[in-house]
């Protein structure tokens, strides 16, 4: 246990400084607890999600696929003409696009969506991309927050207890669109001076026509329906009893029978620092799991509580909010599962499943890598040029994570206690 805590929090410290790629951090930290012999190499492989891998190559190839019929550009400039350049139209438009999108198909494949319409919108106009970019992330930890599929904590807390569809919304729903409010604009705020488009670039936006952004027609009308097919899908992906990242590289692979495109080149779309990342990070976090460092922690919840209800239902919720941005809130809201189960004692009160996932969806907000739709952002804006620091994105994240979370507090006991 030692080891695996002593591995992780120096690669945490390590990234914070950003003196060395995160990539590079992950992996050696990776193949020390493998060499360690703090886990061994067929549990590190069964510590991988590898659903969260194959849905984020698979939207990685079908956005790069579909990038080159120019679709992404027309949309930021469509985008852009409706705000009419307007900075607090634009951001409130980018954020409940992100947030309802989040919440019907998964934050993680909306951010792998709207960060490219981003990165060309903020082009257009000649702002920042990087607000814009933070906030997207933000916004979609919270919209996933409200709905079962909108974040994979809710996805392992249905799967655990059998709540339906409409409980999430129910119970999720009011709590995550106060807070997105209220965030929208403690963001647009911090972030006014830094979106401000020149009159000039607001005038040369709406001068634009769009449907001449519009680079390969044919390639659009192979690629178009294959794409909006793979989002339609997600809407129902329960239903048809299969796996995100399988409606996902199924979308990459008709794709890559359909487009002209050499394979070499779609596939150098993929953010592979990205994924290997995601690989270091899962095994450094597995080791932290079959150690017993992570359910040690949940444990000492359990005693601190002292058996009232009222601390239990508030230390599941910060106590998930604080491990979610240290760690990651898919590894830490599985192991609170169990947890959570000892502390309900059989009875059937599902006020410690919502503040469970309460903690672990707005506690991915605290850091880069407390969830994965944060390290996706945060891949392709590097890869843009943009790269968003860790304890650049920690400045925006921890405060707003308190934020939400002391909202969230008031919610718990109005409604739960």
């Amino acid at each position: 246990m030692t080891a695996a805590i002593i591995i992780f929090a120096c690669a945490l410290v390590v990234i914070a400084s950003e003196r060395v790629d995160r990539t590079k951090v992950a992996l050696l930290g990776a193949i020390l607890v493998l060499i360690t012999q703090t886990i061994d190499q067929e549990r590190a492989i069964e510590a991988v999600d590898w659903n969260t891998i194959g849905l984020l190559a698979g939207m990685m190839l079908i956005v790069r696929l579909t990038e080159e019929t120019g679709v992404y550009t027309y949309l930021a400039i469509r985008a852009g003409q409706i705000s009419r350049g307007r900075p607090f139209v634009l951001t409130v438009s980018l954020v409940v696009s992100t947030a309802l999108l989040s919440a019907f198909l998964d934050n993680l494949t909306t951010i792998l969506l709207m960060v490219p319409i981003t990165f060309l919108l903020a082009d257009a106009l000649d702002i920042d991309p990087l607000p814009l970019v933070i906030i997207e992330i933000i916004a979609s930890n919270i919209g996933g927050a409200a709905t079962l599929i909108g974040d994979p904590p809710n996805i392992l807390i249905a799967g655990a207890t059998g709540l339906t569809f409409t409980e999430f919304v129910v119970n999720l729903a009011p709590i995550a669109l106060v807070c997105l409010i209220v965030t929208t604009g403690l963001l647009y705020a911090i972030y006014r001076r830094r979106l401000t488009a020149a009159p000039e670039a607001r005038a040369r936006v709406m001068e634009l026509d769009a449907s001449n952004a519009i680079e390969d027609a044919d390639e659009l009308r192979r690629a178009g329906p294959v794409l909006i097919a793979t989002i339609l899908v997600f809407f129902v992906h329960k239903q048809l009893h299969l796996e995100p990242a399988t409606v996902a590289l199924a979308g990459a692979s008709v794709l890559l029978f359909l487009t002209r495109q050499p394979v070499e080149k779609a596939l150098s779309g993929i953010e592979w620092s990205t994924l290997f990342f995601f690989l270091g990070l899962f095994v450094m976090v597995g080791a932290l799991e079959e150690r017993g460092a992570i359910k040690e922690v949940a444990d000492g919840i359990a005693s601190l509580t002292g058996g009232d209800r009222s601390a239990e239902l508030l230390g599941i919720a910060w106590a998930s909010a604080i491990g979610s941005g240290i760690v990651d809130n898919i590894p830490f809201t599985a192991t609170m599962i169990p947890v959570v189960e000892q502390l309900q004692g059989g009875s059937d009160d599902d006020a410690y499943w919502w503040a469970l996932s309460i903690g672990a969806c707005f506690g991915g907000n605290a850091t880069i890598v407390a969830a994965a739709a944060n390290v996706a952002a945060a891949g392709m804006a590097a890869r843009a040029g943009h790269p968003i620091g860790f304890l650049q994105f920690m400045k925006i994240g921890v405060p707003v994570t308190l934020l939400t979370m002391i909202i969230s507090t008031g919610y718990i006991a109005l409604r739960y206690l």
